[in-house]
């Protein structure tokens, strides 16, 4: 499987970017939803570049979807990160959801009671349940949703019963994706739209990180016999045995790709995580080497600082 660089990154969101840039400093609190299953790939750069020593809550959205021995890896990792805190919810559970105005409250100490006003940003990459949380959060169909990404396409600021007034932004890319790896699992769990990479070379690389990761799942998923294969012979089993044949008895991989995409994003194969702390670890470091090499510089994580 050859790994393409994604790029994807309408106007809208150019233009988010910018108008995000100029009402950041006005900002109490940032709250970023991510998608559990891809914690970093999910995270979008700009945002810890935006936000400076601004508190963070990350949301690790779609939890009931993860792993959740890696998700519990995550909400740890992420909190090594100065002035963030991490959650994992679901939209699935409105009660848990409702709670994080509190939260919210907890990492604004100088405004504390209710009089007082909090102006939170919520932000996300699309299609991570950003718009869905909005709307409990605010007890009402304030925000578009849709399994399509990029259904945001401009900024509103909400009024919530507590005292907190919460500006939507515009699901946000950034404009290249620097990391392969994360490309395809942007791709795998809907983040880009589909035809931003070819949907068999999606499947190729589902199809291998899946029965290296949970071999079990997959021999039971798909009747696999032999996980020792490649990922074109391993999607080639996975298709021949859902019947997504062509012309000449060959298998059709982009069939047999849509079906394990589905069924992944659907969490019918078992609830999956595509990456943990220690791959994002290692990933973000070939990144840095690979691009100092091209006299790119990126900025490192806050480290939290250590109590006296």
């Amino acid at each position: 499987m050859s790994k393409q660089t994604i790029q994807w990154y309408p106007g809208h969101m150019h233009k988010a970017r910018k108008e995000i840039a100029e009402v950041m400093p006005q900002m109490d609190l940032i709250i970023e939803v991510l998608d559990a299953r891809i914690p970093y790939s999910s995270e979008n750069p700009m945002i810890s570049d935006l936000r400076g020593d601004t508190p963070c809550i990350k949301i690790l959205n779609k939890s009931d979807l993860a792993d959740p021995i890696v998700t519990a890896q995550w909400l740890e990792y992420l909190e090594l990160e100065e002035g963030v805190k991490a959650y994992a919810f679901t939209t699935q559970e409105p009660a848990e959801i409702k709670k994080i105005p509190q939260l919210a409250r907890a990492l604004v100490p100088n405004k504390e009671g209710a009089h007082k006003v909090i102006k939170a940003m919520i932000m996300g990459i699309p299609n991570v349940g950003k718009s869905t949380t909005i709307n409990i959060l605010a007890n009402r169909i304030i925000a578009k949703t849709g399994n399509e990404p990029a259904v945001t396409k401009q900024q509103q600021r909400i009024k919530l019963d507590n005292g907190i007034v919460l500006s939507d932004t515009p699901g946000m890319l950034w404009p290249k994706v620097q990391n392969p790896l994360s490309g395809y699992r942007l791709a795998s769990t809907g983040a880009i739209k589909d035809t931003a990479i070819e949907y068999d070379d999606i499947g190729m690389y589902a199809a291998e990180y899946l029965c290296k990761t949970y071999p079990d799942a997959m021999r039971a998923r798909y009747k696999l016999d032999n996980l020792d294969k490649t990922d074109i012979e391993l999607l080639e089993d996975i298709g021949r045995g859902r019947g997504c044949l062509g012309p000449g008895g060959f298998v059709d991989l982009n069939k047999a790709a849509a079906i394990l995409i589905n069924e992944l994003r659907t969490a019918k194969i078992c609830r999956i995580s595509l990456e943990t702390p220690a791959m994002a670890e290692a990933e973000k470091q070939a990144v840095i080497e690979r691009l100092a090499l091209e006299g790119v510089k990126i900025k490192k994580r806050k480290p939290k600082k250590k109590r006296r």
